[in-house]
C-alpha cells in the first residue's frame, strides 16, 4: 500500500464565490482609496495615475480610473483570457462606483498619514489578493504583473512594487514630499504583502 497522500484535485470557484470575492476585493480597495484621498496620499498602477490627474484637475477619481483602464482590456483579453478580462472589467467598474458612493456614506474627521499608509497598504494588498485568487484584477500594472507571474514565474509582488514605487515617485511634482514618502511606504506594505501571500502554485482554487 502506498504511503503517499492522495492528491486532492483543484477546487474551482463557482460564480457566487467569484461574485463575493470581486465585490469584497473592490470594496476593500475603495476604502483604501478613500483613506488615501483623506490623507493626501497616492498609490501605484493606474489608480496612482488617476489620483495624480484627480489632484491636478479635480475630476472625480472614479471616472478617471475607469477611463484610464480601458486600453488595458485589450492586453488582458489577448494574454489572460476572456474570463479574466470580464472579471477585471467588473472589478474596475465596481471600484469606480464604490469610490463615488463611499464619501456619501463614510467620513473620517482625522486620519494620520502614517496610519493611512499602513492600513491602506494592507487593505489594498488584501483586496488585490482576493481578486487575483479569483482570476481578476484592477487593471493596469496589475494585469501586467499577473501575466509576468503566470508566464515567466516572476513574483507579482516584485513587479508591482517596482511599478508602484516608480509611479508614486513621479508624484513629487504634484504633492508634498512627506505625502510621497508615506505613499511609498503604503506601496511597499501592499507589495510586500502580495510578495509573501501570492505565490504561484500555493493556492489551489481557480
Amino acid at each position: 500500500m502506498s504511503t503517499h497522500p492522495t492528491a486532492t484535485p483543484s477546487l474551482h470557484h463557482g460564480p457566487y464565490e467569484d461574485a463575493q470575492a470581486i465585490f469584497t476585493g473592490s470594496l476593500f480597495v475603495s476604502i483604501t482609496m478613500m483613506l488615501f484621498a483623506q490623507a493626501g496620499l497616492l498609490t501605484g498602477s493606474t489608480a496612482g495615475v488617476a489620483f495624480l490627474l484627480h489632484y491636478l484637475t479635480g475630476i472625480p477619481f472614479g471616472k478617471l480610473f475607469f477611463a484610464i483602464n480601458i486600453p488595458f482590456y485589450w492586453f488582458a483579453w489577448k494574454h489572460m483570457g476572456r474570463a479574466f478580462t470580464v472579471k477585471t472589467f467588473i472589478a474596475v467598474a465596481l471600484l469606480s462606483a464604490l469610490t463615488e458612493i463611499g464619501p456619501r456614506v463614510m467620513h473620517i474627521d482625522y486620519l494620520h498619514p502614517l496610519y493611512a499608509a499602513l492600513l491602506g497598504g494592507l487593505l489594498l494588498g488584501t483586496g488585490c489578493l482576493f481578486l487575483a485568487r479569483h482570476k481578476a484584477s484592477l487593471g493596469g500594472a496589475t494585469i501586467v504583473s499577473l501575466y509576468l507571474q503566470e508566464r515567466f514565474g516572476i513574483r507579482a509582488g516584485k513587479v508591482q512594487m517596482v511599478m508602484d514605487c516608480t509611479i508614486v515617485a513621479l508624484a513629487l511634482f504634484v504633492v508634498p514630499p512627506d505625502r510621497v514618502a508615506y505613499s511609498v511606504l503604503a506601496a511597499v506594505v501592499m507589495s510586500g504583502f502580495l510578495w509573501i501571500s501570492h505565490r504561484p502554485g500555493r493556492y489551489a482554487g481557480g
